[in-house]
């Protein structure tokens, strides 16, 4: 592609670049607020008097809902569709917000903290948004740049929102601070709602002929969805024990909990088998069919890129600081470089993808994550922290790189349940992320990426197993009529 063709469809604001660029924004809210409390916390633990298990019992609950959270809103955006969705969505984030800023108890802090856990689902809307308008040979870095600018998010929060606490002053400087990214997402909503629509003017937007569950072709499929929803219920519940570690809920609580977390499991499966009950008798008609194992590799692959990515991130600036002995705020600047490489990775990826396969690339972009964080288990005070900090930078152009090449594939699997499979192959990367930082607490950081190289090197195998989208995708329009989708 030209450069000249890569500014008429990604740097104008007409047209579908402009659905683009209002989605990512949309999603940079979401991540703004999601994370507005992590660069304040000291003030916050100054300012309420908090203890420091406290403040980690925050940092576990900011991310426990979001595993289900992604999945109800993959479901929601596709019978609803994106922009009501995505409108909703800065509108809940908004009064979240709020709540949070206003908080004057840690139980009222900590309430707070795990209902913003549903803001980090956003994600999953815009993926839905942007499959309908870019098509296929132009996806991948469609979906990559949605992604990787509105990553982003995170840091700006952290870049920003200490200096707007120290210009508001006060103990309270944070409550405003936090509330500045409240009225953002309140102002966004509207500004989205009237600014896009679900599809180009002619199109049809698929939706489920059932809700509840992920519909599926076959009875092996089925099987594969009930066991690939296990792991879930396992890192909520690795969550509920973490948070029982360090004392803030019972024994008994945390014996509840996990009966709650097992009851909920078989709801789902019940759900689910009433959405699909119909394949027991017979298996859907050819035409309607998708390979089900698609959704489970990408899964795998998710976990491991966006999984390993947050754990990372968040133990960086401890890594470079206790490794090299340099101070907190550089320490910092260099963890966030992790991140801030997705602005150009993710886009990278999705590029790659269109450009050179979904298969391959995706084997080939894990294959040199792997390669990276070996190299970074090999790590130590003798090495030159330039070099460290080239190798980190490396390892997270191939890990955002992968990532991209995931969600170029999520979109040509099943249009009309791009939301759903979307949902669930974004909460494995929370799932990742979880077992991850389980993980980071047992053992040295040599073994901690010495053990992200072998999930990756399993997610590579993985991926060999993936088939190339060709042809097309074909969809039934209400009326009964067939519509064929390239996927080239």
């Amino acid at each position: 592609m030209g450069l000249s063709a890569m500014k008429s469809n990604y740097f104008s604001f007409t047209g579908r670049a402009k659905i683009l660029h209002m989605s990512w924004f949309a999603f940079f809210v979401t991540f703004l607020v999601w994370f507005n409390h992590a660069p304040l916390l000291v003030a916050i633990q100054e300012s309420m008097g908090l203890s420091d298990q406290q403040i980690k019992t925050l940092l576990i609950l900011n991310v426990a809902l979001t595993i289900p959270a992604r999945i109800i809103t993959g479901m929601l955006v596709d019978v609803y569709g994106p922009r009501k969705m995505y409108a909703a969505m800065l509108l809940v984030t908004a009064g979240l917000c709020f709540f949070f800023a206003l908080a004057t108890s840690f139980e009222t802090l900590a309430l707070a903290r795990f209902m913003l856990g549903f803001v980090g689902a956003g994600f999953v809307i815009g993926i839905r948004m942007i499959s309908e308008w870019y098509p296929a040979k132009q996806l991948g870095l469609a979906e990559g740049i949605y992604k990787g600018m509105g990553n982003v998010g995170s840091a700006a929060a952290a870049i920003v929102l200490p200096t707007l606490a120290l210009l508001f002053g006060g103990e309270d400087g944070w409550r405003y601070a936090t509330a500045v990214t409240g009225i953002i997402a309140l102002v966004y909503a509207a500004i989205y709602y009237f600014s896009v629509t679900d599809t180009p003017a002619g199109s049809t937007y698929f939706k489920p002929n059932k809700s509840g569950g992920l519909e599926v072709a076959k009875k092996a499929d089925f099987y594969i969805y009930i066991l690939l929803n296990i792991p879930m219920y396992i890192a909520m519940a690795v969550l509920v024990w973490k948070v029982t570690g360090l004392g803030l809920i019972s024994d008994m609580a945390a014996n509840v909990v996990y009966v709650v977390l097992l009851g909920i499991y078989i709801f789902q499966v019940s759900q689910i088998y009433k959405v699909n009950k119909g394949i027991f008798v017979k298996p859907l008609p050819e035409i309607q069919q998708y390979k089900f194992k698609q959704v489970a590799i990408l899964s795998v692959a998710y976990a491991v890129t966006f999984g390993s990515e947050l754990a990372v991130v968040s133990m960086l600036p401890l890594f470079f600081k206790n490794t090299f002995m340099i101070p907190v705020a550089l320490a910092g600047i260099f963890g966030a470089c992790f991140a801030i490489t997705d602005v150009l990775s993710c886009p990278s990826g999705g590029w790659i993808s269109d450009k050179f396969g979904r298969k391959y690339s995706l084997v080939i972009m894990l294959s040199g994550a792997a390669i990276g964080f070996l190299a970074m288990s090999q790590i130590n005070d003798e090495w030159p922290i330039a070099m460290a900090v080239i190798v980190m930078m490396m390892c997270s152009f191939f890990l955002g790189s992968a990532a991209g090449c995931v969600f170029a594939v999520v979109p040509l699997i099943k249009r009309r349940l791009t939301g759903q499979i979307a949902g669930l192959v974004g909460a494995y990367g929370n799932i990742g992320a979880v077992l991850f930082l389980t993980v980071f607490s047992l053992v040295s950081y040599s073994a901690f990426f010495m053990t992200i190289a072998g999930g990756i090197v399993v997610a590579v195998l993985c991926s060999f197993f993936l088939d190339e989208p060709k042809g097309t995708m074909v969809e039934v329009l209400p009326d009964g009529s067939i519509e064929e989708i390239s996927l080239h």
